[in-house]
């Protein structure tokens, strides 16, 4: 494949490829019988049932259905790839694409997004039995020592890891707020953070909680920038022995606390309550026990705001994703997410949905992830790196497809009258300046 290397906190180029590269190992079709005429035929209908995208699908034996000029390839290299496939193609798509079973001729966001889309509107066709045979499985929510294991596994993979292609600035592993595309990654990152500030309207003293608070820059953002007292949450060990180191670092432990330990277990009062990037490990069935958390905690004249990954409509995570990437997760629609505010009697002040905004900062993720792929692949294994290539361009394409949102909303406790007027306050200037 071509990697292009990019210098941190410049934008990656637009042309940005992320063609499959060939497996390490030989395919295990190198000497396999030809297709028969009952598996081409197999390939055929899958083709059909994904919608006939722009993509050529052709096996080990150079047997190929699709346009012959289309701008996509998908090769799959053995007999039983087909069959993996075509028995859950979510989970099989994702172990062929990490093992080198299933190769990629192109470009890989650009061919999930068309595959998204064309499944997408196909998927309504499909006969009751496949629809079921092929579903997600559906995840309702962790208790705490399933949140615990599914956390670890996913965030304590070892900072230096995430410090390869995260941001410089202040390792934020969530969207990023591009006010124009030509921010670095580290200027939108700020200014996400300078956005959550004002959406809750800080003053110099107040308390705030924050539940589940990453590598803790938002934290530290709050009491460098806005002079507030910050208790942050979270059940990640190494991302909160990194915020403590953090913390000391810039001298900030009078103002900031890292608490290890789980949303649930929060205490205190605070003027502000914010949680970016956690409701996803939260599942419906915890979000009256979040809901509870913030209402015994927020003040009543208090602001809170919660940045979560979400949906048009309610529907399962991939379930390659819930079993290699992200375990325990749920992506709520936004009518799920409306059920966490109800069981708190919380009003509602605004919505935000910064979609396209994610679709950027994947792509710069990406951009530095590639970059750094052969020291990932030395530090884990082939797999694993193939792996992440496959979670962070299927992750783009799904917010460029519309198959994923990025809801941001602001709330208040229901009798409240202490509420912005207007939105005119979040956008006097820039959130962050060119120079930053």
């Amino acid at each position: 494949m071509r990697r292009e290397s990019t210098r941190p906190g410049r934008p990656p180029p637009r042309d940005l490829q992320q063609t499959s590269p060939a497996a390490k190992v030989a395919p295990a079709a190198s000497g396999s019988r030809p297709a028969t005429l009952a598996e081409r035929a197999l390939l055929q209908r899958l083709h059909q049932l994904a919608g006939g995208p722009p993509v050529r699908l052709r096996l080990w034996d150079g047997f190929a259905v699709g346009a012959p000029a289309a701008r996509f390839t998908l090769v799959l290299n053995d007999r039983r790839a087909l069959y993996e496939l075509l028995r859950h193609p979510n989970i099989g798509f994702g172990e062929l694409y990490s093992r080198g079973r299933l190769e990629v001729h192109g470009d890989l966001t650009e061919l999930l997004v068309e595959l998204y889309r064309h499944i997408g509107r196909m998927r309504g066709a499909w006969p009751g039995w496949l629809t079921a045979l092929w579903r997600d499985p559906p995840r309702n929510g962790a208790g705490l020592g399933d949140a615990r294991h599914n956390i670890h596994r996913h965030y304590d993979l070892g900072n230096a890891f995430y410090r390869r292609w995260l941001d410089t600035a202040a390792m934020q592993y969530t969207c990023a707020y591009f006010e124009t595309r030509e921010l670095s990654l580290e200027q939108a990152q700020l200014a996400k953070l300078e956005h959550v500030c004002r959406k809750l309207r800080l003053q110099p003293g107040q308390q705030v909680i924050e539940a589940g608070c990453g590598w803790g820059g938002l934290a530290r953002y709050m009491a460098k920038h806005y002079g507030v007292h910050v208790r942050a949450w979270n059940i990640s060990r190494e991302q909160v022995a990194w915020a403590r180191e953090q913390a000391a670092r810039e001298g900030l432990e009078d103002r900031v606390e890292y608490v290890e330990d789980d949303y649930r277990n929060i205490e205190g009062r605070c003027d502000a309550f914010v949680s970016v990037g956690m409701l996803e490990h939260v599942g419906p069935a915890n979000y009256g026990a979040l809901a509870e958390a913030i209402e015994r905690t927020l003040a009543p004249g208090g602001l809170g705001l919660i940045h979560t990954i979400g949906r048009n409509r309610p529907a399962p995570v991939n379930a390659w994703i819930e079993k290699r990437i992200f375990p325990g997760t749920h992506v709520p629609s936004i009518t799920e997410l409306m059920r966490l505010f109800e069981e708190g009697g919380f009003s509602v002040l605004d919505v935000e949905n910064l979609r396209l905004h994610y679709a950027e900062t994947l792509r710069h993720w990406q951009a530095r992830y590639l970059a750094a792929r052969d020291a990932v692949r030395a530090d884990y294994d082939d797999e694993f790196a193939r792996a992440w290539t496959l979670y962070l361009a299927g992750a783009r394409a799904a917010f460029i497809a519309g198959t994923l949102q990025l809801f941001q909303v602001v709330f208040a406790p229901g009798e409240s009258n202490r509420v912005p007027a207007t939105r005119r306050d979040l956008y006097a200037s820039a959130a962050v300046p060119l120079d930053a």
